[in-house]
């Protein structure tokens, strides 16, 4: 009879016992449900949703309601939204925030809560009857361009005030169209611009060409100054902080012979960038996407603050696959991506959940809005960040 040591049992014991008591890897999970259909209530179609968490941890969605037709303005459109107080299980019924009418619309809705103050701004841009962003006309003639607008909640989403018009502040001379892109901005926690809002903004000059730029605030949106283009050709973006402090901007590009996103870093809180690059591992059609932390707080020490979360329709050509990527790396590589929807999708906007899980809210190409909620080991499949 072969005589095991006492010092390989013991050892086998501290292994077993190891292992009985090591937590659990995290089970994907992801559920989904149906946020809001084309028909609904007599509206021909939804589209450009905004998500975002209040400070009390309200989920709070914005949306655009088109009345009569799937046209972008000039068109008969309400900014709506609603609410959840678990995680996105259950909505609030709509809530219309916006009644043009004559003709003007009001469209593309932005999330951006102020963590300092509460506050939870919605932007929006309002159409005067006939006008669009390709019509837009250079100056700030109120009837004859598009408007930058924004409604904000100091109760967590539960009444709206406002609207606040921002034409006068944000419209430069020489410019024509001009429009706040929809989906989420972001407010700086860290670096020497701790709590500076930051708005991403599209606008049209003279030769036609468009450019991509962020509004930002200093003082809690009391006032609103704009960022330096980065650069032309380049359309609705998305900015996030990277671990570092470094503003990171996800871009649509606008050249036709760009088919994946654009990304530049600013130094500077989002004001100045440096060159914008073509990043060929996020294959793009030419559509708005989402760009967010899997952290909610950014810190050189700790490994998970690289992490970043994007989605968008992972296809060069065509506006469906719609995708969600992980990044360990403060979006240098992709390590893991899940396919969400595989057929028609265009824009998506994603927020961190409080329990650490995330929301996303996208468009299925028909006029309708679909909502899910999914942990990171679904996107993970594993452990690719370590």
């Amino acid at each position: 009879m072969r005589v095991i040591p006492l010092f390989s049992i013991a050892v086998l014991a501290l292994l077993v016992a190891s292992c009985a008591t090591a937590p659990p890897r995290p089970t994907p999970r992801i559920e989904r449900i149906e946020f809001a259909r084309a028909g609904t209530d007599g509206v021909h179609g939804f589209r450009t949703p905004s998500l975002a968490v209040a400070r009390d941890g309200t989920l709070i969605a914005g949306y655009s309601a088109l009345l009569h037709s799937e046209n972008d303005l000039p068109n008969d459109i309400q900014v709506w939204v609603r609410s959840s107080h678990d995680d996105g299980l259950h909505w609030s019924a709509p809530q219309r925030l916006t009644h043009p009418a004559g003709g003007a619309g009001s469209s593309d809705t932005s999330l951006l809560v102020d963590r300092d103050t509460g506050r939870v701004f919605l932007f929006y841009n309002y159409g005067p009857p006939g006008i669009g962003f390709w019509n837009s006309a250079a100056g700030t003639a109120p009837t004859r361009t598009l408007h930058p607008r924004y409604l904000w909640s100091d109760d967590d989403g539960r009444t709206w005030l406002g609207p606040r018009d921002l034409l006068t502040t944000v419209k430069q001379p020489g410019w024509h169209g001009l429009f706040t892109a929809s989906g989420n901005g972001v407010q700086l926690q860290a670096g020497p611009h701790r709590g500076r809002l930051l708005q991403p903004l599209v606008y049209r000059l003279a030769d036609g060409r468009i450019h991509a730029a962020n509004i930002y605030s200093d003082d809690h949106g009391k006032t609103w100054h704009v960022g330096a283009s980065i650069g032309a050709n380049l359309d609705e973006s998305k900015a996030v902080q990277l671990a570092n402090g470094e503003v990171m901007q996800n871009l649509r590009s606008d050249d036709a012979h760009v088919h994946a996103r654009v990304v530049a870093l600013s130094h500077d809180g989002g004001v100045h960038f440096g060159s914008p690059r073509v990043d060929k591992q996020l294959p793009d059609p030419h559509v708005n996407a989402s760009s967010i932390r899997a952290e909610p707080q950014a810190s050189a020490s700790r490994a998970a603050s690289h992490w970043l979360l994007f989605s968008n329709p992972a296809d060069p050509a065509q506006r469906r696959n719609l995708t969600v990527r992980l990044s360990c790396d403060d979006g240098k590589t992709w390590a893991a991506s899940r396919v969400l929807d595989p057929g028609p999708s265009m824009y998506s906007v994603m927020a961190r959940l409080p329990d650490g899980d995330f929301g996303i809210i996208w468009e299925d190409g028909s006029g309708d809005l679909f909502y899910a909620r999914f942990n990171l080991a679904w996107v993970a499949r594993g452990a690719p960040c370590g």
